[in-house]
């Protein structure tokens, strides 16, 4: 839970949106533990001290700590699905753990973000990648980039340490592919229709290699929360 400002001491005062939501709505009571952080890999640890109002929580902070940048770092480009399945995708990647999330305009794209329409949907992205980080209890919220285009995936899979498109024909199953250790790794979720073979063929390009997740082909909306618990466990990151 974010949202905190410091008082002096060791007690932090959460209000505002954040403890609106801690105290009317989870309704935390003196004596409960908490975890305060700001999204980008500092936590305090403590235990409600006192509650006022409807949205004042005074929190003790008995630690803090601050997590280290995971690595490999996970980028997950995700094509635009429809409906609200693009908020179901950034919620689950979010929960597995994924880094990054980068919206993507493909050719196949039913949904395409245009003008105040489009980032409307880019905030509610945001939004539900920041409420999915605080109810998963992550230090490190993922970022979600702003929209890409095709060139804008190329650039990304070219600085990448392994550049992956998930294809149900690849020749190569991510559960085999060779890991890097440190860098990046980014992957690369085509929408409902698939990635066009103009854009495969850009993506080969900057050094992508297509890759199958199993023997079923998975929505668009989940397959790149399979593709980050895979890899999160060959990683080690799950360990």
């Amino acid at each position: 839970m974010d949202g905190a400002s410091g008082s002096g001491g060791r007690t932090v005062v959460l209000e505002g949106p954040e403890g609106r939501h801690a105290v009317s709505v989870r309704r935390m009571r003196p004596g409960e533990d908490v975890v305060l952080t700001d999204g980008a890999g500092t936590g305090a640890y403590g235990t409600v001290e006192a509650v006022s109002g409807k949205d004042r929580l005074e929190v003790a902070v008995t630690s803090v700590r601050t997590e280290p940048e995971p690595r490999p770092r996970i980028t997950v480009v995700q094509a635009l699905p429809k409906g609200d399945r693009g908020e179901l995708a950034v919620e689950t990647m979010t929960e597995t753990g994924a880094d990054v999330v980068v919206p993507w305009a493909a050719a196949r794209c039913v949904t395409q973000w245009r003008g105040e329409r489009g980032q409307k949907s880019l905030a509610k992205w945001r939004s539900t990648a920041r409420e999915a980080g605080k109810q998963s209890r992550r230090l490190r919220f993922p970022e979600v980039a702003g929209l890409a285009s095709t060139a804008d995936v190329a650039g990304l899979l070219r600085d990448a340490e392994l550049g992956v498109v998930l294809h149900e024909e690849g020749a190569l199953p991510l559960a085999t592919a060779e890991l890097p250790r440190d860098g990046g790794i980014v992957v690369v979720v085509g929408p409902e229709g698939g990635v066009s073979p103009e854009e495969s063929e850009i993506f080969a390009g900057a050094g992508a290699r297509a890759c199958r997740l199993g023997p079923s082909v998975l929505r668009t909306s989940t397959a790149g929360t399979a593709a980050t618990a895979l890899l999160l466990g060959r990683t080690g990151r799950w360990d």
